[in-house]
């Protein structure tokens, strides 16, 4: 059973009166997938107490990161807390791409939207992204995980695994935008790689408190300008070497942190 915010995927995928999905499909509004699964799911849980039904069937909520990070994020946090069995998917390209690239929490420092503009004043968006991976880890749930596009083994193993553990799972998936970001269209996989290679958007998993990351580029680690230089959202930065330092530093400190949170959650 599937639910999906107003989004791209929601657009793409279901073009009246046809539709990609051959399960059971309810679009709702932006901010309400996962009020709207939970209540699905508690209603399912229901009928089986009930004996009124015998499937085991699996509930998965998607969202881009606009109808997640933001105005989706009161209904994923309560329905996280309550401890729903199910899934909820962030397809995370780092705006809101399907209204008009428009400015997310989750869009990085530095990048040009429509409502952050890079010009003389300011050079794009002036906050850090929102670590809303970090944010459902703290609500303790079984399963938090990151993972990208172009590596699909390592996303292919956390929605297997997420599938597999009872309770509330969040995955959040890193999306490039042709559009939104300015690439060529050959280069989304790229792109996604780049990311997890500079460590700007890390791969790694937190099942049960426990931190594993399932991506370590080492000593192959790239710095930050090699993705910032492969997208006209950040082509003004370029010249901006304080900016570029600040996210570099930013990357460090998370890429640091996470590498001790893997020691310390995984002691014998």
């Amino acid at each position: 059973m599937v639910v999906n915010a107003t989004g791209c995927m929601e657009v793409t995928t279901t073009i009246f009166p046809f539709s990609t999905w051959k399960v059971p499909f309810l679009h709702n509004a932006f901010e309400n997938a996962a009020a709207t699964i939970s209540g699905v799911e508690g209603a399912y849980q229901s009928l089986k107490k009930q004996g009124k039904i015998a499937e085991n069937i699996k509930f998965v909520a998607f969202g881009g990161d606009g109808g997640t990070y933001d105005i989706g994020l009161q209904s994923l946090s309560g329905a996280m807390e309550r401890g729903h069995d199910m899934m909820y998917v962030c397809y995370n390209n780092q705006a809101y791409m399907n209204t008009g690239v428009q400015r997310s929490s989750a869009t990085p420092r530095g990048a040009h939207t429509t409502t952050a503009p890079a010009g003389k004043v300011i050079a794009g968006k002036q906050q850090q992204a929102k670590d809303l991976t970090e944010i459902m880890a703290a609500h303790r749930i079984p399963y938090v995980a990151q993972t990208i596009v172009g590596n699909w083994p390592d996303a292919t193993k956390k929605f297997e695994k997420a599938f597999s553990i009872p309770g509330p799972k969040f995955v959040n998936i890193y999306t490039p935008c042709i559009p939104g970001w300015g690439y060529d269209s050959t280069s989304t996989v790229k792109m996604s790689k780049m990311a997890a290679e500079t460590c700007m958007w890390p791969c790694y998993e937190v099942e049960n408190g426990k931190y594993k990351i399932t991506y370590n580029p080492g000593a192959n680690k790239k710095p930050v300008t090699e993705f910032l230089k492969t997208q006209v959202r950040f082509k003004h930065l370029l010249k901006d070497e304080a900016v570029i330092a600040e996210i570099q530093k930013a990357t460090d400190d998370k890429w640091n942190w996470l590498l001790m949170m893997e020691a310390a959650t995984n002691k014998a």
